[in-house]
């Protein structure tokens, strides 16, 4: 298929996503029930007069009472849409919604996109200026330059929240937060750094106003646009791009790129030439932005450029400057705090935020959404991605301590860190879980043993674990292996311990205790002492027996019941407690433990009443009131069936026991997860939803689990197990670095033993 082939079909995807009913990309949803007559009352007449004086008495209450300090407008009038040119109001409409449809996506923010009907700057300003109340910030877009320069200055002295041009200051930021990372990887400062500008529009003089901010001088910038060189004798300069015009005798591109450092593209396509690179100075930074087509093709580049560092504009090359990276997070951070206003020193906070970002440690689920694997901090990577879900989190704060700093916040964030476990919550459910166990665990200093330590994504998993403070993180590996491969990720090769178990000091013992246990069920001396030597579970059981180590993470390269049955030659259950499997489910706005997953395959009575109190006190230990229900395809004997007796009489069983936590069954699925329950078994002992659900069998909880998994709407965590004398956890086959590192975390936290 051809390219324009492929256009074409683009081209009509995209209509058909776009026409679908409903039309459009984004619709209006009620934040509130409206479901019965005083719903309506409170929300409308008579109700809401009482915010209506409130605001009245005091204008900053419509922050407290209505929903304006998490809105946005996109606003155009559409006389530079994308680089298709001035089409009109209209035709922007569907960029605005998609504006709109990322503000939401990736900060959480109620974008409303406005379309103005004014191309005179002047009836612009006035029609925005009327309306730009209602809203806790306005996003220009699509608006033609030199204009655009006029209309934000103006909008922003008239009204008293932020106005944001995103064409100008977005790419921006983004540009600005990769120069810092490239002059990182190079060994350049700012104020040394000879720059080449490679159009004048609004995003060019934006990325030169801000680079500047951050040290670049004067005299070592050179502007070309379309007439040439920028310098002091001309005489067609606008006002904005006078002011960074300077003495020079230098009238061409190919001129200007003599021994630069740096070349910033935001022109057309194709006009950087390969010779005019290679006459850069050494290791040259050449961010080629114009889309769809950069100024210079990096594989262009490349041929004449070895030590070149490039970005682009586009998501198919490394280092993409992608504004989204900026304005939902920008704007996420100036709400919180009621801005009057984004800044210089907010931009500035954003780009070194972003910078930052891009130095830690990248989640695997990252490169996967990049289809790269192994992404880190390097030339090819000194821009996070976009897909980065740390984004939420880590942006924002910098942005509202900067409005604070510089006097613009209304309303000052007293605890940053609440702040940013807050953000990460907006968009991942889970959050308030890992926040949770980490917050316990950090400080305690246990000591976690990674079982497959020469594996890459163990090694990281391990490090991270250790480089977050959350404990301290044990190999079990061949030094040489691990250390190589510590080389090969980039990873400081002296941080992390390691044991050999072949070579440890302990490994006699283990043999010999181990023997003991297990001579009476078929094994000889040297086999006992071959496990020890060779299987890494085996000796890391061995670790936590002897109390060597806290916990144990493994999994990675071993299905899960070999995995299982190699510590259970090791391991036994806790007293009093039997060894079970539970996967953590989030959706909908609730937490929900599902019971047994994985260990056993068809409980009894007995079997599954010690399920759900081993199920009962890891909720509890997680921070949830358990409420357990015995699920079945009946409820309450009807209809009637063995399966439905198995699980009527474990509910008899914790009747004998006397438990602390409420329980019920048995019962279909949508009765225990329906907090209106009562009103159909007005007898159930269950206050509320269930959060608690234990299985007839590990088939129905599987199928459960993978079916939740598949269908999406929620997040899952599975493979958590409980009941052992010591604490170990066993990831799935393949699991990537975040969930390794979540899993040692509950290693630390320990689940073992708690009780209901």
């Amino acid at each position: 298929m051809s390219d324009a082939e492929k256009l074409s079909k683009t081209d009509e995807d995209a209509l058909a996503l776009h026409k679908a009913d409903p039309a459009g990309k984004i619709a209006l949803q009620p934040t509130k029930p409206m479901a019965t007559q005083r719903d309506l009352a409170l929300a409308y007449s008579p109700g809401v007069a009482a915010p209506v004086r409130a605001i009245a008495d005091n204008p900053d209450a419509v922050y407290d009472y209505t929903s304006k300090g998490n809105t946005v407008a996109v606003v155009s009038n559409g006389t530079a849409i994308l680089g298709l040119g001035n089409l009109g109001p209209a035709a922007s409409k569907p960029v605005m919604e998609g504006k709109a449809v990322l503000f939401k996506r990736f900060a959480d923010i109620d974008g409303f996109d406005v379309e103005v009907d004014y191309t005179d700057p002047d009836k612009f300003i006035d029609c925005v200026a009327g309306f730009g109340d209602s809203f806790g910030g306005i996003n220009l877009e699509d608006i033609k330059s030199p204009e655009c320069f006029d209309i934000e200055a103006r909008l922003r002295e008239r009204l008293d929240i932020p106005v944001f041009h995103d064409d100008q200051h977005g790419t921006a930021i983004i540009a600005a937060a990769g120069l810092i990372n490239a002059c990182e990887l190079t060994g350049r400062s700012f104020e040394s750094l000879k720059v080449v500008l490679v159009g004048a529009g609004a995003a060019g003089l934006s990325v030169l106003e801000l680079i500047k901010s951050l040290g670049v001088q004067h005299d070592n910038v050179t502007i070309v646009d379309i007439h040439g060189v920028v310098h002091d004798a001309r005489d067609d300069l606008h006002d904005r791009l006078r002011k960074h015009a300077r003495q020079t005798d230098l009238r061409t591109l190919d001129e200007a790129m003599v021994d630069a450092d740096v070349m910033l593209g935001l022109s057309a396509g194709g006009i950087v030439k390969p010779s005019m690179v290679k006459a850069m100075a050494a290791d040259p930074i050449i961010f080629a932005m114009a889309n769809p087509t950069p100024e210079i093709m990096p594989d262009e580049i490349q041929a004449v450029r070895s030590d070149a560092i490039i970005a682009t504009g586009r998501s198919d090359f490394p280092n993409q400057v992608n504004n989204v990276l900026g304005f939902p997070y920008i704007f996420r951070g100036a709400l919180d705090v009621r801005a009057r206003t984004i800044n210089e020193e907010m931009k500035l906070a954003a780009a070194r935020a972003l910078a930052d970002l891009a130095r830690q440690d990248v989640p695997d689920e990252v490169g996967a959404a990049n289809k790269a694997e192994g992404l880190r901090f390097g030339r090819d990577y000194i821009i996070p991605s976009p897909f980065d879900p740390r984004l939420i989190s880590f942006v924002p704060p910098y942005v509202a301590r900067a409005a604070v700093d510089s006097g613009v916040a209304r309303k000052p964030i007293e605890d940053m860190t609440r702040y940013g476990q807050g953000l990460a919550r907006r968009l991942d459910p889970t959050a308030a879980l890992q926040q949770k166990v980490t917050g316990t665990i950090k400080g305690q200093g246990k000591r976690i043993v990674f079982a497959e330590g020469e594996e890459p994504s163990v090694i990281r998993a391990a490090h991270a674990f250790q480089s977050q403070g959350l404990g301290e993180a044990i190999l079990v590996a061949r030094e040489d292996r691990a250390k190589a491969n510590m080389r090969e990720l980039g990873l400081p090769e002296d941080t992390l311990r390691i044991v050999n178990a072949r070579l440890s000091d302990e490994n006699a013992d283990y043999g010999d205790w181990l023997y003991k246990r297990l001579q009476r069920q078929g094994y000889l001396r040297r086999d006992v002492q071959r496990l020890v030597n060779q299987d890494r579970n085996v000796f890391s059981a061995c670790m936590l027996k002897f109390g060597h180590a806290d916990g144990m993470v493994t999994g990675v390269t071993r299905h899960f019941t070999n995995t299982l049955s190699d510590i259970r030659k090791v391991l036994d259950p806790a007293p009093g407690r039997r060894v079970i499997g539970l996967a953590l489910a989030m959706a909908q706005g609730r937490t929900f433990l599902i019971a047994d997953t994985n260990v056993t395959e068809f409980p009894t009575p007995e079997e599954l009443a010690d399920i759900a109190e081993g199920a009962a006190g890891a909720s509890r230990r997680l921070g949830l009131t358990p409420r357990v229900a015995f699920l079945s395809y009946s409820s309450f004997g009807n209809p009637p069936g063995e399966r439905t007796e198995k699980m009527q009489e474990a509910v008899r069983i914790l009747d004998g026991r006397s438990v602390e936590f409420e329980y019920e069954g048995e019962m279909a699925a949508d009765i225990a997860l329906n907090p209106n329950h009562h009103d159909r078994y007005p007898f159930s002992r269950l206050t509320d939803a269930a959060n608690v659900l234990v299985m007839p069998a590990v088939h129905s909880a599987s199928i459960s689990t993978r079916l939740l998994k598949a269908v999406g709407g929620g997040t899952l965590t599975e493979g958590l197990l409980i009941g052992f004398e010591h604490s170990v956890q066993i990831a799935r086959v393949g699991s990537s670095v975040s969930d390794l590192v979540n899993l040692a975390g509950l290693a630390s936290f320990d689940l073992t033993g708690c009780n209901a």
